[in-house]
């Protein structure tokens, strides 16, 4: 595990082990990505940034569990799930949506399917 990433959970060392399952779902149906560890969120790269884990407080406080990871990624349509926190249209066509994770559970085929279209629009920008 790199230490930079062991930092940035330090605090909440609880939720490594989803970040942990979010990673390694993300190489295996992503394949060759750069993963870049920030003040407030690990990006996750092709050409472009596609995907994001952080502590964005999406919930209120009293609806959020005690131990999260939320995932984020871009897409070029807007995603209408009830499985999406947030989602924000920050560019014409280019919308960001939230995901909060609670349980390895929840890093399943359609949140993976949702980060794999997202590395296939990041890599198609100019």
């Amino acid at each position: 595990m790199n230490q930079a990433i062991l930092c940035f959970f330090e605090q909440k060392p609880e939720a490594l082990a989803l970040y942990e399952a979010f990673e390694k779902q993300v190489f295996a149906k992503v394949g060759s990505v750069e993963v870049k560890v920030q003040k407030t969120q690990i990006t996750f790269s092709n050409r472009h940034n596609f995907a994001f884990v952080s502590f964005l407080p999406v919930r209120k406080a009293k609806e959020r569990p005690e131990i999260y990871i939320v995932v984020t990624f871009g897409l070029g349509y807007h995603v209408k799930s009830p499985r999406i926190d947030g989602a924000v249209e920050p560019y014409p066509n280019r919308w960001t949506h939230h995901v909060l994770v609670s349980r390895t559970e929840e890093i399943d085929d359609e949140l993976m399917g949702w980060v794999k279209e997202a590395s296939a629009f990041s890599a198609g920008k100019r």
